[in-house]
């Protein structure tokens, strides 16, 4: 049964993203160590280096914090299950903290209490986008809760344009110095409201880091904001070094006159995030891994 083929292949993602980092993150982690110049932040490279290779080796998660769980879904308008998704998943999150296994992370803000499987009021968290196919696409994204502490918002100046919009991000890198346990990735969000810039800056930490923008000016913009803040000698683990980010991916909307938000959303080196895509008739592929000959 489809929904079945939907719960188990998000088992099987939830899986990959916490014990398995995508070809991309470990690829500009590698190119980090050949570049860095400093002993001991390569000494803190080659250990998150042994560390993510164990993760794979053994099946074991990476990182203690195994995250909160978000979804971002991308469901075909002729896909034939749309309503049951939110309980399959929910499903699929209290099955995958049981058997992967899952740190329990949904505690309840008034009582305290852990809810025990990853599960609870608004959680895991779902986005959705509606298209015009048949597949079901299913991105998730366990977000640590250390990168999510330091990630921000800033309700700035219009008039202060691009050029106050870098000395922002910038100076947010440097405050949240080694917490978000560098090398990170930063999502940033710019224009919209509050909201939407958050749900921008979080939704452009699921691009691969070898993929810039597709308008040149904001590519610009990230390649200038990657040079900017490893200027700041934060580096891996805060420990100084040449590598503070090994990516930065931008995300825009259009905004009131009157606003200029800016959200800027840390991820850690523990990039976890992995990808499939679901046909009508059962067939699985994933995108951001490759299993069972994919």
């Amino acid at each position: 049964m489809l929904d079945l083929v939907i719960e188990n292949t998000t088992i099987n993602l939830l899986k990959l993203a916490v014990t398995e980092l995508p070809l991309d993150i470990k690829q500009g982690i590698k190119m980090a160590l050949d570049q860095e110049r400093n002993e001991v932040a390569r000494n803190q490279l080659n250990t998150i280096i042994k560390n993510f290779e164990l993760a794979s080796n053994t099946n074991t998660p990476m990182c203690q914090d195994t995250g909160t769980i978000i979804f971002y879904l991308r469901v075909g308008e002729k896909f034939p299950i749309l309503s049951p998704l939110p309980q399959i998943l929910q499903r699929a999150t209290k099955r995958a903290s049981e058997v992967i296994p899952l740190r329990p992370n949904a505690v309840n803000p008034f009582t305290n209490k852990n809810s025990g499987d990853n599960a609870g009021k608004y959680i895991p968290f779902i986005n959705w986008e509606i298209v015009s196919d048949d597949t079901l696409k299913i991105p998730v994204f366990p977000k640590g809760g250390g990168s999510e502490n330091t990630s921000t918002i800033g309700m700035l100046n219009p008039g202060l344009g691009i050029k106050g919009i870098k000395r922002f991000i910038v100076d947010t890198v440097i405050s949240a110095g080694g917490k978000p346990c560098p090398p990170v990735i930063l999502g940033i969000g710019i224009g919209g409201g509050a909201d939407i810039a958050m749900k921008l800056a979080k939704k452009a930490l699921l691009r691969p880091l070898s993929r810039h923008h597709d308008e040149s000016e904001v590519a610009k913009l990230e390649e200038e904001l990657l040079i900017l803040t490893n200027m700041t000698g934060i580096g891996p683990m805060g420990l100084g070094g040449d590598t503070t980010v090994l990516g930065v991916n931008v995300e825009y909307a259009h905004r009131h006159p009157a606003s200029l938000p800016v959200a800027i959303a840390f991820q850690c080196w523990a990039a976890r995030k992995a990808s499939a895509k679901i046909s009508s008739d059962g067939r699985v592929e994933y995108l951001t891994h490759k299993m069972n000959g994919d």
